[in-house]
């Protein structure tokens, strides 16, 4: 029997989840969580096979938990499900741990199937979103200019920016000005679209 820990924040997607996973004769959904922090504490205690979590959660979105789970418990499987299968969020998800990435559109029996294959030491990518990755390359913000153009994306004005990054308004100027030309658009508010359309922030 796989044991597999269930995080989703939506309660209707979650309990869908629980029972047509639990339909499956090899399948168990020993716990479940709707925030990231309740993720990690629920692995911890119930110590899953395969730990399936929504990208956004309150608290850590779904690669950070991964991060956390995997600390304590390396031979988990994780696997995202996402309604936002951008390449960057892809890329973090791989570079976290993440043995699986999909969107929340597959079937269940896909998910039955891709828990299996996880649980033998497998991997498992959208091939869509394999091809997206691909197709975006990486993100040419430095991690400065990535917080920096994540602040901005709420539009907040140039000074309380640099009062949160703990800079000056003059290099958060050039951070965003960097940003702008590296990703081709008129302004700050068009680099943040663009960042985050590709998962980049």
């Amino acid at each position: 029997m796989i044991s597999i820990l269930l995080a989703d924040d939506e309660a209707l997607i979650r309990e869908a989840l629980v029972g047509l996973l639990n339909l499956e004769d090899d399948l168990e959904v020993v716990a479940v969580a709707a925030s990231g922090p309740e993720a990690v504490a629920a692995a911890r205690h119930s110590r899953p096979d395969v730990a399936v979590l929504d990208l956004q959660m309150p608290g850590l979105d779904g690669i950070e938990a991964a991060k956390q789970i995997l600390l304590d418990l390396p031979d988990c499987g994780c696997v995202i499900v996402t309604s936002h299968g951008r390449p960057g969020y892809l890329k973090g998800a791989l570079a976290a741990g993440v043995r699986g990435f999909v969107p929340k559109t597959v079937s269940a029996k896909v998910l039955a199937d891709l828990i299996r294959t996880i649980n033998d030491g497998g991997r498992y990518v959208d091939p869509e979103l394999a091809a997206e990755a691909i197709g975006a390359g990486d993100s040419p913000l430095s991690a400065r200019e990535a917080d920096v153009l994540t602040l901005a994306a709420a539009g907040s004005p140039v000074e309380e920016i640099a009062s949160r990054a703990a800079l000056s308004v003059g290099t958060v100027r050039n951070y965003l000005s960097a940003a702008v030309n590296k990703l081709g658009v008129s302004n700050r508010h068009e680099a943040a679209q663009v960042a985050r359309r590709n998962g980049w922030i």
